[in-house]
């Protein structure tokens, strides 16, 4: 066998178990990528620790993974435990009766002028009755659905548990030997220098970017709004406060998924002044967190357009599921840089082209016009 077949052989070889190692990996691919943001988010604490224990990077790496539970991991269980409590008391109170969307729905209907009643008749939408019965099963089975949502996740604890140990547990390596890691991967990348760098500096901004913007943005909004349900005695205030800092991940649109049709029901059923309240929280207070702090936490540093990080966004998170905000982005910004790598290529062997000097031909031979 020659030089060349080894070598075809050998990259089928390292293929074929690449692809092998990536199937073992993906019952757990949330947590090993959690454990890659979070040490690309802490790897400044960590220098500094080696720096401050002088090189021990044992000790430093407990400390910020000890950091990371406190700062990150135990909030979100918090939350997380009281939304799951919450979801479970609003799907026992829809079984029991004592919420009833038909109740809120007369009283939606009983607002409507005749005149808008008669006109939905005359478009074709059915009757009132219909469409009272309609917008009350839908709001019962929204409901349920994530009520359910949270009971099934408050009954994956093992998978929870397994999930944030292996996590923790790479943490702690990738904090340790993250220099060395690193230095591995753009060695062993097959591209030039030039192109690796600018590969792994826009993966690690995206990573930044996404998740601490994001997240800033998204506890912000969420507790704002959060509050101000439960300041105007809307039901389920942790839930819907939640729900507003998960959908806030949305640029544009975001929590006003869930606090616009809230405020058109307050204002339809004669509640003016919380409708009022709410809406001047919801275009204000939320509209100009978003406007002030998207753009410098997430705009910047990625350097990609609204309409990108949005369609990216929502593609990722449709796709696989929470990790798909930070994903979506990731695979949006390394698509972007990776075809102006290309065309920066291409317009460089453009111009060398048009610099190199042109051939010189060889002179003619002269021709023999001597008699034969």
């Amino acid at each position: 066998m020659n030089s060349l077949s080894q070598h075809k052989a050998f990259i089928l070889l390292l293929t074929l178990v690449s692809i092998a190692f990536v199937w073992l990996l993906l019952p757990f691919y949330g947590a090993v990528l959690w454990a890659v943001i979070l040490a690309i988010l802490f790897q400044p604490m960590q220098r500094r620790l080696e720096r401050r224990l002088h090189g021990r990077r044992n000790w430093a790496a407990l400390i910020s993974v000890a950091a990371c539970v406190f700062i990150v991991i135990l909030p979100i269980t918090l939350i997380f435990g009281a939304m799951v409590r919450e979801g479970a008391s609003v799907y026992q109170r829809v079984g029991s009766g004592d919420i009833d969307f038909n109740q809120y729905v007369q009283q939606f209907q009983g607002s409507l002028p005749v005149s808008v009643q008669d006109w939905l008749g005359d478009a074709g939408f059915g009757s009132l009755s219909d469409i009272s019965n309609r917008l009350a099963s839908a709001l019962e089975q929204g409901s349920r659905l994530i009520a359910t949502h949270m009971l099934s996740i408050g009954q994956n604890t093992l998978q929870f548990l397994v999930s944030t140990g292996i996590m923790l547990y790479l943490l702690f390596f990738l904090f340790r030997d993250g220099r060395s890691l690193g230095q591995m991967i753009r060695i062993t990348i097959p591209l030039s220098d030039e192109y690796t760098y600018k590969l792994i500096d826009k993966f690690t901004a995206v990573v930044r970017a996404t998740v601490k913007g994001n997240v800033i943005i998204a506890i912000v909004q969420g507790v704002i709004g959060g509050v101000a349900f439960w300041a105007l005695g809307i039901e389920a205030a942790l839930l819907w406060g939640v729900m507003m800092a998960f959908l806030s991940l949305l640029p544009a649109i975001g929590s006003a998924i869930v606090w616009v049709p809230v405020a058109a029901y307050l204002l339809i059923t004669g509640a003016y002044v919380k409708g009022a309240i709410l809406i001047f929280v919801g275009v204000v207070v939320i509209g100009l967190v978003d406007n002030f702090l998207r753009p410098p936490l997430v705009g910047k540093e990625t350097k990609l357009p609204d309409y990108v990080v949005l369609i990216s966004t929502v593609g990722g998170m449709t796709l696989m599921g929470i990790n798909g905000f930070v994903l979506g982005p990731l695979i949006a910004a390394l698509f972007i840089v990776a075809w102006s790598l290309y065309r920066q290529e291409q317009a460089e062997e453009a111009e060398s082209l048009e610099d190199a000097p042109p051939s010189v031909e060889a002179p003619a031979q002269p021709q023999d016009h001597r008699p034969g």
